[in-house]
């Protein structure tokens, strides 16, 4: 399945696969995202599997809005490989 991101406001839904292939697609679509709005809703529930291109383009998005003091909820469990990136994040 090809990554498809709809969203309703700063509600972001991201759905699919999240990869090496496509993951250009979610960071031209996040792309100055914190100039538009200061609070940022993603939600990966529908996300069936990520690669490390794609944790690393959410960890990316996460730094930069702490870094421009912007709020950013990730919600869904979403696919264990990127749990397990934070996780290992947060005890590191």
């Amino acid at each position: 399945m090809n990554l498809q991101i709809t969203h309703y406001n700063n509600h972001f839904k991201i759905k699919g696969v999240l990869n090496r292939q496509n993951v250009a697609v979610f960071q031209n679509e996040f792309k100055n995202i914190f100039d538009k709005f200061s609070s940022l809703t993603l939600s990966i529930e529908d996300l069936e599997s990520i690669d490390t291109y794609g944790v690393n383009a959410l960890a990316q998005l996460h730094n930069e809005s702490i870094t421009k003091h912007k709020n950013l909820s990730i919600i869904g469990l979403g696919c264990d490989d990127l749990y397990e990136h934070f996780k290992s994040e947060s005890a590191a």
